[in-house]
């Protein structure tokens, strides 16, 4: 039988697939790549990969405007080729799960270039258009993702389009039933392929204001989160251009969709909103909407023990039946072992530490490819910079092409990932040194790490399933336990460059450890980042 339930505490590896494995020889990743890198991933053990978007686009932000949403790019191969995949990765025993950009399309989509032709056509509606103001200036103040407004003119329909990215990349209209019913045809058309799931990107941005309200500014009392401060969005209440109540009611029709096949899953990705946890659970709860969602709390400047503390228990309180997925980074964030291990002195503890503890927490698990080999932000020339985003606000924030170079798997031209020297981006010399055939064959690399903690938590339900209680030892030391029937599960991490000591409950027996042997009296002396899990007698 299925488990209907597979994802309840799953470990999602992601992949960009533009930076996994080139088998053609033309710079760029590809789906032969990631079947040819099959091995590898199973090796890891995780039980899901997740694939940035694939489809046909003309990348202009590298295929998050898509242009085709049922077939895939000739960057990254054919859908016969995707059809492998899907084989590959279910003999092998890896459910797929794939990106789906629901919230705005490319300007090339035939959509789009049928509903600009004019006022009144089949597809008048399906975008978000607005008459100008009478000085001829954009219908209100919401701005770009990308910098300036969020609206374009278009002389020939002679209205301006939403866009909350680049101009190239309008936004649907979701109040618009038929726009919906598309939608939820595409999905159908994958999972009639066989795929295991969706993460939706920007799930909470839908639905806009039908008024076409301003947005107010932002509380001068909240910090500004998950946007450079360069970028004047991040001075504005996103009130009415994304995070509207509709989008809530939409994920019931995608919800009712996904239960129509056996042991699919929904990952909905939310942003640009300041409670992002009440609206995880708002999304999650129940049966009816999406089966998890992930947001960017963790993708903070901040590492204390306090701090993830106060992130996973405020989840844990507010989500009620709805469940979380955590990650410590993406192909949008800068890598973890830069933004929290800069100033870091032992990297190789620090990075065994955070994904020690990321894969303990409760929630399913988001691994970005890289994180396994504890590879650091690439430093990449200006004028080597390929994102929009980077280009546009240089060099206040440098965009996420650091976070997107090649994998490193071998010593061979181009660390093994093309066999030419011209890939999409340039390999950071840096990350030569983690490369995978380096890693393989050390016993004490992050990578042969990572696969020992993933085989030990596949052995006991209660670090995937179970509850999480936190509890104090000391200070900057993360503490809980993992509790499933009767199992517990027990967690202890040094976040800190500090020996520390840490006193625990009386008469503690342990069944098994790893990462400290044993300790005496209930006290137990920390290393700089030492880890402890345990299973308690």
């Amino acid at each position: 039988m299925k488990d209907l339930d597979w994802w309840r505490g799953a470990i999602i590896y992601q992949i960009y697939p533009r930076s996994f494995k080139d088998s053609t020889g033309n710079g760029v990743g590809d789906l032969r790549g990631i079947i040819e890198k099959m091995p590898y991933i199973v090796s890891l053990g995780v039980d899901a990969i997740w694939l940035s978007p694939f489809f046909t686009s003309p990348m202009k932000d590298f295929g998050y405007d898509v242009s085709d949403y049922t077939d895939v790019d000739p960057t990254f191969g054919t859908l016969q080729d995707f059809k492998d995949l899907i084989t590959e990765a279910h003999n092998a025993g890896i459910k797929v799960i794939i990106d789906q950009v629901l919230s705005h399309t490319s300007d090339q989509h035939t959509w789009f270039t049928e509903s600009k032709q004019c006022k009144k056509n089949d597809k008048t509606d399906w975008y978000v258009w607005a008459e100008p103001k009478t000085d001829g200036t954009p219908p209100n103040n919401w701005l770009s993702f990308f910098g300036g407004s969020a609206w374009t003119y278009d002389t020939k329909r002679g209205q301006y389009y939403l866009h909350n990215f680049l101009s190239s990349q309008p936004d649907l209209n979701y109040h618009n039933p038929q726009v919906q019913s598309a939608v939820l045809e595409v999905l159908r058309f994958w999972l009639e392929l066989g795929v295991d799931g969706f993460r939706l990107d920007t799930v909470n941005m839908y639905f806009c204001d039908k008024l076409l309200r301003n947005n107010p500014p932002k509380d001068p009392n909240v910090p500004i989160q998950g946007m450079n401060s360069s970028n004047p969005r991040a001075y504005q209440s996103q009130t009415y251009n994304v995070n509207r109540p509709e989008n809530a009611e939409f994920l019931q029709r995608i919800r009712s969709l996904i239960d129509e096949y056996d042991a699919r899953t929904t990952l909905g990705e939310i942003g640009s909103v300041q409670d992002t946890i009440s609206m995880m659970s708002d999304y999650t709860r129940g049966t009816d909407r999406l089966h998890m969602c992930y947001t960017a709390d963790l993708l903070a400047e901040h590492k204390s023990a306090s701090f993830i503390k106060q992130v996973v228990s405020n989840t844990d309180s507010k989500i009620g039946d709805g469940w979380p997925c955590w990650s410590l980074g993406n192909h949008d964030s800068v890598r973890f072992s830069t933004r929290w291990g800069d100033d870091v002195r032992d990297k190789l503890s620090f990075n065994k530490a955070m994904l020690s503890m990321i894969v303990s927490l409760k929630g399913s698990i988001c691994i970005y490819q890289g994180e396994e080999l504890g590879l650091e932000e690439a430093n990449v020339p200006f004028d080597k910079l390929v994102d929009p985003f980077g280009i546009t606000f240089w060099p206040d924030y440098k965009g996420r092409d650091g976070c997107r170079t090649p994998m490193v798997w071998d010593s061979s031209k181009s660390s093994g990932f093309s066999s030419t020297d011209q890939t999409w981006l340039p390999i950071s010399s840096t990350h030569e040194q983690n490369a995978v055939n380096k890693q393989v064959n050390n016993a004490q690399s992050v990578l042969n790490y990572f696969k020992e903690l993933l085989a030990i938590r596949k052995q006991h339900a209660a670090l995937i399933k179970g509850n999480i209680e936190f509890f104090n030892t000391a200070t900057n030391v993360l503490s809980f336990k993992r509790i499933l029937k009767q199992e517990t599960c027990l967690v202890i991490i040094n976040m800190s460059e500090h020996e520390k000591e840490c006193v625990l409950e009386s008469n503690l027996s342990l069944d098994w450890s790893f990462g400290i042997p044993s300790f005496q009296e209930n006290s137990l002396i920390l290393k700089p980042w030492q880890v402890l899990i345990a299973k308690i007698k």
